[in-house]
C-alpha cells in the first residue's frame, strides 16, 4: 500500500489547514486572556471569542447567547445530563435516556444512580432506533430530564429527535441530545430538533480536539445548571476556567466551513459510500449491514463480515485507518454494547467493521481499501472451520443467522 488511508473520521477528523490558518495568530502573537479586557491583547482575544461563538451559533441556528464553551462533548454531556439532575433534584428523580448512548451519557447516567437517581435506559430496535412512543410511556411525574442521541457514533443511525422534541415540550421537560456525531454532516437547527440542551465538539468536523461547547437554550424561566467547575465564572458562571481562544477561533472556522459545504459535502460522501459498499457486497459474500439503512449519517458503513472477527481483518490492513465493532481492552475482546442492544448476535458483533468517509477520503482511496478488505477476509475465512462447513451445506450448525442482510 503506498500511503496510509485514513478512515476513521468518526473518531477524529483531521484539521481542515483553514481552520488551522484561522488559529495561528491566536497561538502566536494573539496570545491574550479573554478575560483581560482592560487591555488590547484581552480586547482581541475576547473579540475572536464572540466571533467564534457567533459561527458555531450560526451553523445550528440559536442565539450566540446559548453557546457555553467547554473541552469537548464528554464535558458537554456531564453538564447537560449532571447539571440538569443535580439543579432540578427538587422537582424530581428521574432520567431518561437510551441504551446505544456515548459513555459520556451513560456514565454520567450511572454515577446519578449513585446519587439516589432513577434512570431509564430505553431499548432499541434492530437498527439501533428509539421510538418517540418509547419516550412517552417512559415519562413520570418525577422526570426532569431525557437525553437521546441524534445520531449514532458506531452504526450511524439518526434518531427521531423532532419528534421526540415534540413530546418534551408537550410534557415541560427538559431534552438534552449528544449530536457530536451529527453536527457538521447533517442538519443540526436546534429550532427543528426542538431540543434544550445539545452538546457539540469541534474535531468530529475538522476543528481542533479539546474544545467544544453545549448549546443551552434561552427560555423563560432560564434553564439552570450547577456547575461541575467552579473558579473564575466564566461562562455565566456555568463553566468557569480560561478560555481556550486558539481552540475556539478553530471551532468558530470549522462551523463555518460547515454551514458552506456541508450539503455538497454530503452528497459526495454519500457516494463514496455507496462505491465502498456496493464494492464490498460484490466481493464478499454473508456481509451485514448494521445501523439503518437510509437513516444513517452519510459517512458512516458498519458491515460485520461472517466467520471472521473484526480484530483479525485490521491486523492486516495496517496502512488503512478503520475502527472496530468491539469494545477491546488488554484483558480481552467485548462485542459492541452498541450492537448487542441492537439484537446482533456475539458472532456477527465481534466481526464488524466501521468505516468512517471523510473530507478527503477519495474514489481512488475507496477502490483500494474494497480491494484490501475483501482479500484479507478471504485470507481469513480459509483458515476457519466453520467458513468451510457453511461453504459445505451446514450453514445453520455453523453460524446463526442474524443482523440485516446485505
Amino acid at each position: 500500500m503506498p500511503e496510509p488511508i485514513y478512515m476513521d473520521s468518526h473518531a477524529t477528523t483531521p484539521l481542515d489547514p483553514r481552520v488551522l490558518e484561522a488559529m495561528m495568530p491566536y497561538l502566536t502573537t494573539h496570545f491574550g486572556n479573554a478575560a483581560s479586557s482592560t487591555h488590547l491583547f484581552g480586547e482581541r482575544a475576547k473579540d475572536a471569542v464572540d466571533a467564534a461563538r457567533g459561527q458555531v451559533a450560526d451553523l445550528i441556528g440559536c442565539l450566540a447567547e446559548e453557546i457555553i464553551f467547554t473541552s469537548g462533548a464528554t464535558e458537554s454531556d456531564n453538564l447537560a445530563v449532571k447539571g440538569v439532575a443535580y439543579q432540578y433534584r427538587d422537582r424530581g428523580n428521574h432520567v431518561i435516556t437510551s441504551a446505544v448512548e456515548h459513555h459520556a451519557v451513560l456514565d454520567s447516567c450511572q454515577a446519578l444512580e449513585k446519587s439516589g437517581f432513577d434512570v431509564t435506559y430505553l431499548p432499541v430496535d434492530k437498527y439501533g432506533m428509539v421510538y418517540p412512543q418509547q419516550v412517552k410511556d417512559a415519562i413520570t411525574d418525577q422526570t426532569v430530564l431525557i437525553s437521546l442521541i441524534y445520531a449514532n457514533g458506531e452504526v450511524g443511525t439518526i434518531n427521531p429527535v423532532t419528534e421526540v422534541g415534540e413530546i418534551t415540550e408537550q410534557y415541560g421537560i427538559l431534552f438534552h441530545s449528544d449530536a457530536t456525531q451529527g453536527i457538521g454532516k447533517v442538519e443540526s437547527d436546534v429550532s427543528k430538533l426542538k431540543v434544550d440542551l445539545m452538546s457539540l465538539t469541534a474535531h468530529k468536523m475538522y476543528g481542533p480536539k479539546g474544545i467544544g461547547a453545549l448549546y443551552v437554550r434561552k427560555k423563560d424561566p432560564p434553564i439552570q445548571l450547577y456547575p461541575l467547575l467552579h473558579g473564575g465564572g466564566q461562562e455565566n458562571n456555568v463553566r468557569s476556567g480560561t478560555l481556550n481562544v486558539p481552540g475556539i477561533v478553530g471551532f468558530g472556522a470549522a462551523c463555518e466551513l460547515c454551514k458552506q459545504e456541508m450539503e455538497e459535502e454530503a452528497q459526495r460522501i454519500l457516494a463514496l459510500r455507496a462505491q465502498l459498499y456496493y464494492g464490498l457486497d460484490k466481493r464478499i459474500e454473508l456481509v451485514h449491514l448494521n445501523g439503518h439503512p437510509t437513516q444513517r449519517l452519510p459517512g458512516n458503513l458498519n458491515l460485520s463480515f461472517e466467520f471472521v472477527e473484526s480484530q483479525s481483518i485490521l491486523s492486516g490492513l495496517k496502512g488503512i485507518a478503520l475502527s472496530s465493532g468491539s469494545a477491546c481492552n488488554s484483558d480481552s475482546v467485548e462485542p459492541s454494547y452498541v450492537l448487542r442492544a441492537m439484537g446482533v448476535k456475539d458472532e456477527l458483533a465481534l466481526g464488524a467493521l466501521r468505516f468512517g468517509l471523510g473530507r478527503y477520503n477519495t474514489e481512488a482511496e475507496v477502490a483500494t481499501v474494497v480491494e484490501y478488505v475483501a482479500s484479507q477476509v478471504a485470507r481469513l475465512r480459509e483458515l476457519s472451520p466453520l467458513y468451510e462447513m457453511a461453504q459445505g451445506g451446514n450453514y445453520e450448525a455453523a453460524i446463526p443467522q442474524n443482523g440485516e442482510k446485505s
